[in-house]
């Protein structure tokens, strides 16, 4: 007797189709129940999604499907995505190398060097994009060199408000764009889409934003060119970092170059961040002169930097592949839900009420921002928002003949760079917490989160960025 079960594409699929009555219970049932789980009873994510699956079964169930059939929806679901979760467990080791190889803490040394007060805004900016794009990680620049600036911002005089939503800012930058963020990968994952395809998609909206907003941001920064910088403040942190590490950036530099190089050149994202994990290491022991052990057992969990500053040390000890777990799981998870919402028919049957009066592609990429924010809205975290859009929009972009990664595009816009201008968000609660500004206080300064979907729908209505299918080979 074997264990082997048919795939998806041999299980016999005779079931009718369910009503839209149905389809609209069975996914209202899945926001209803998040949003409650999380908001009124503060439920783990991973056991409402426990809860959603067992929910979402039942109803398949409902329509006649055997329990093996399910289970190949849902293997299906996960079985598709591969290719980005061997990515996301690369991500953290990337991460725990740089730190030890001082790549971040070169970044931060440097950059803390830039600042002067009248570029104030526009530098901070800047550096908290870089930050983040080297990290993948808003939540670890705004900890970190965040915390720094809103110091420096509230010492020169710089209203806070204004310089945690530049901080934001760019903050969100990075965790759109960078290869190594889980929200990038996440998206690029849930549309079906490779992941330079999907950043180099978002480039077409998010360049000429930032450079909007870079120029906002300088006009800003220049009233207050004459409040003093507190130089005191600046030296303790690069005193601190240059005791830890050597850096030189032409030798602690190189595994972010060499990531970004091999990205350019095409090569495959496992390859790329394999290769500069090797080279991190080695930095790391033969520079840096770590234990190797220590570097090696960091990849799994990486342990808090020796600086003497708490918020830098906590930067320090990011990533490892462990710190992916949360947001891994959540991801597989999320995956076998979206496999049953998708075989059953119950997105395809909501899609096709919801966007039969939809006849432009400018207006289907509106409808789904605005879907994005709704779902940040309804369930107070992206990560979800950007699975179950990426797969109730998925079909719709087919059959307009729009490329997966203007799908993912799209739905980063709606929901990663909205959550945090929420309140109630984990996004939102975080950088007011850890900033000392209520959401709704910096939420109108964070420039790039507010103007990235209005740039990106105005590009679409101009036929700008609409990227087509490839024809298959």
């Amino acid at each position: 007797m074997t264990d082997e079960q048919p795939t998806l594409d041999e299980l016999p699929v005779t079931q009718p189709p369910p009503s839209f009555w149905q389809a609209a219970v069975c996914f209202g049932g899945v926001l209803l129940l998040i949003s409650l789980g999380l908001f009124a009873f503060h439920a783990s994510l991973h056991a409402l999604m426990f809860l959603a699956l067992v929910w979402v079964g039942l109803h398949a169930r409902g329509l006649g499907y055997s329990f093996i059939a399910i289970r190949g929806m849902m293997d299906e679901g996960i079985t598709k995505a591969l290719p980005a979760i061997y990515i996301f467990m690369l991500i953290g080791m990337v991460i725990a190398s740089f730190m030890h190889s001082g790549t971040i803490a070169t970044l931060l040394y440097l950059g803390l060097d830039w600042l002067t007060p009248g570029m104030f805004l526009a530098t901070g900016f800047v550096l908290c994009s870089l930050m983040s794009v080297a990290t993948g990680t808003s939540w670890g620049t705004t900890g970190t060199i965040g915390v720094v600036l809103i110091g420096i911002g509230d010492a020169m005089g710089i209203p806070l408000p204004l310089v945690a939503g530049m901080i934001v800012s760019g903050a969100t930058f990075g965790d759109k764009l960078s290869p190594i963020s889980d929200t990038t990968n996440l998206a690029a994952m849930s549309a079906g889409t490779n992941l330079y395809r999907h950043i180099g998609a978002m480039l077409y909206t998010t360049l000429p934003t930032f450079v909007i907003v870079l120029i906002i941001f300088t006009v800003w920064g220049l009233q207050y060119g004459e409040n003093r910088l507190p130089n005191e403040h600046l030296t303790e942190i690069r005193s601190a970092l240059a005791d830890s590490y050597r850096l030189d950036g032409w030798i602690t530099l190189l595994p972010l170059v060499l990531m970004f190089g091999l990205s350019i050149k095409r090569y495959a994202a496992e390859v790329s961040m394999s290769c500069s994990i090797l080279l991190a290491l080695a930095i790391a022991i033969g520079y840096q002169g770590k234990d190797g052990v220590d570097a090696l057992n960091a990849l799994w969990l990486n342990s808090p930097g020796q600086t003497g500053i708490a918020s830098i040390d906590e930067l320090l000890g990011r990533g490892g592949l462990y710190s992916m777990a949360w947001t891994l799981l959540l991801s597989v998870m999320a995956l076998a839900l979206g496999g049953i919402l998708h075989h059953a028919g119950f997105l395809r049957v909501l899609l096709l009420k919801m966007i039969g009066a939809i006849h432009r592609a400018s207006s289907l990429i509106a409808a789904t921002i605005a879907s994005g924010l709704a779902g940040n809205l309804a369930m107070g975290e992206a990560y979800i928002s950007i699975i179950l859009n990426c797969q109730l929009f998925k079909d719709a972009y087919r059959e307009k003949d729009l490329d997966p990664a203007v799908l993912s595009r799209s739905v980063e816009e709606g929901s990663t760079l909205t959550t945090g201008l929420i309140p109630w968000t984990t996004a939102g609660t975080f950088y007011a917490a850890t900033l000392g500004v209520p959401t709704l206080d910096y939420a109108m300064y964070a420039l790039l989160n507010v103007l990235n979907p209005f740039v990106s729908i105005t590009m679409a209505v101009l036929g700008v960025g609409l990227l087509r299918m490839r024809p298959k080979l």
